[in-house]
C-alpha cells in the first residue's frame, strides 16, 4: 500500500511512485494506491526473502519521503472506495466491474509454483483446495476496515467477493474440463483466463499453480515464510499424487465452510474434518500441517524462510494489529504506523523479520 506520509491514509499516486522508484520489479495494480512487486523466478523461498528485501529497500530509498509503504490485507481506516490506476487495462476492468472495482482495495500475496507435468499440476490444484483455509488462517492480516474492527480474522476475502470468480474454485478434474470452461467464458465474452480470480488457480500464461489466498504480510520475512509453506505444500501433494495417495478432491461446499471459519476466527476457531464433519482446533490443524511440510521445505532449500511460519502460528498479522490497536486505545493510525515502520526497518536493514 502507498501511504500519505503525513496522514498515513492511502495515497493514490501509483504513477508518480513508479517514476520515482524506476525499477521494473514494481508495477501498477488496479488500485492507484497500490504497487505490485514482482520477483524473478527463484529456486526456493530463502532466495525469495533476499529478493523481497532488496526490492523493498530500493523502493523505500527512492521514494525518499514522497510516500511510505505498508503491507496488509486492507488499510485499517481508509475510505472503502478508491481511484483506479491509469491505463487501458484498468479502465476496462473499472468499466466491467464498476462498484466492485472501486472497492477492490485489497492486497494479497500471490505465490506461483512450477509443478512439473500437466496431470500432476492439475491434481495438485484440485487437492490444494482443501488446504486453502489453513493457509488463510495462518496468513490473516486484515481485521480492520473503514476505521472499525470487523470482528473477522480477515475481511479481505469478503471484500474480494465483490468481484466474480472468487474464493474456492471447483475441482477441475481434467484438462479437457478446464479447456471447456475457458472456451465457454470466451464464447460469451464473460471472462478471459486471467480473470479467474480463485484463491488457487492454474495460470495458463505462466504454467504455474498460483496460490492467491494469503493476505499481504507486513514483512518480507513473513511473505517468504508463507511462500515456503505454499512451495512445500505443492511438493508434498505432488509426491502424494505420484504415489497414488491423493484420492478424490474434497467437495467445494465443505471447503467453503472451513474457509468461512478461517476468515472469521483464524487460528482460534475450529475446522471441520472434510470427510466426517468432526471439529478440530484450527491451530492444531495448521500445526500438524507445518510439521508435515517442514522437512519438505528443508529439502527444497526453503528451511530458513519456513522457520518464520512458526512465529505466525503463535501470532498472526491480524493478532498483532489488534494487540497494537488495543495498546493504543483503538487508535488505528498507530497500527498503520507500525506496519510502515516494520517494512522500512526490515528493508533498510536488509534483515528479514517475522
Amino acid at each position: 500500500m502507498l501511504l500519505d506520509p503525513e496522514t498515513l491514509d492511502l495515497l493514490p499516486a501509483c504513477g508518480e511512485a513508479l517514476e520515482r522508484i524506476g525499477d521494473p520489479r514494481f508495477r501498477p495494480e488496479l488500485p492507484a494506491a497500490q504497487l505490485e512487486l514482482v520477483t524473478p523466478v527463484l529456486p526456493h523461498a530463502d532466495a525469495l526473502a533476499v529478493a523481497l528485501l532488496d526490492a523493498r529497500c530500493t523502493a523505500v530509498e527512492r521514494l525518499d519521503g514522497f510516500a511510505r509503504l505498508a503491507g496488509a490485507g486492507v488499510h485499517p481506516f481508509a475510505a472503502p472506495e478508491g481511484a483506479s490506476s491509469a491505463g487501458a487495462r484498468y479502465a476496462a476492468l473499472s468499466e466491467r466491474y464498476q462498484w466492485a472495482a472501486r472497492r477492490a482495495m485489497t492486497c494479497g500475496l500471490h505465490v506461483h509454483v512450477a509443478v512439473p507435468g500437466g496431470d500432476r499440476a492439475l491434481a495438485v490444484h484440485d487437492a490444494l483446495r482443501a488446504h486453502l483455509p489453513e493457509l488463510a488462517a495462518l496468513a490473516g492480516n486484515a481485521p480492520f476496515h473503514e476505521g472499525r474492527d470487523t470482528g473477522l480474522h480477515s475481511v479481505r476475502p469478503k471484500l474480494c467477493e465483490g468481484l466474480p470468480r472468487q474464493g474456492i474454485p471447483p475441482a477441475l478434474g481434467s484438462w479437457a474440463a478446464y479447456r471447456e470452461l475457458l472456451a465457454w467464458g470466451a464464447a460469451g465474452d464473460a471472462f478471459p483466463a486471467a480473470e479467474l480470480w480463485w484463491e488457487v488457480r492454474l495460470h495458463p500464461e505462466h504454467g504455474t499453480v498460483e496460490v492467491r489466498v494469503c493476505d499481504q504480510p507486513a514483512t518480507a520475512g513473513a511473505s517468504a515464510a508463507l511462500a515456503a509453506v505454499v512451495q512445500a505444500l505443492c511438493a508434498w501433494l505432488s509426491a502424494r499424487h505420484d504415489a497414488g495417495e491423493l484420492g478424490a478432491p474434497a467437495p467445494t461446499v465443505r471447503i467453503q465452510e472451513n474457509r468461512w471459519r478461517a476468515l472469521r476466527h483464524g487460528l482460534d476457531g475450529a475446522f471441520l474434518d472434510l470427510r466426517t464433519g468432526s471439529p478440530e482446533p484450527a491451530r492444531e490443524r495448521v500445526e500438524t500441517l507445518l510439521c508435515t511440510l517442514e522437512p519438505v521445505a528443508a529439502g527444497l532449500g526453503s528451511g530458513g524462510a519456513f522457520a518464520v511460519a512458526w512465529t505466525l502460528l503463535e501470532s498472526t498479522g491480524s493478532t498483532c494489529q489488534r494487540d497494537i490497536a488495543g495498546e493504543a486505545g483503538g487508535d488505528l493510525r498507530t497500527v498503520v504506523e507500525d506496519l510502515a515502520a516494520r517494512l522500512e526497518d526490515e528493508a533498510l536493514a536488509l534483515e528479514p523479520l517475522p
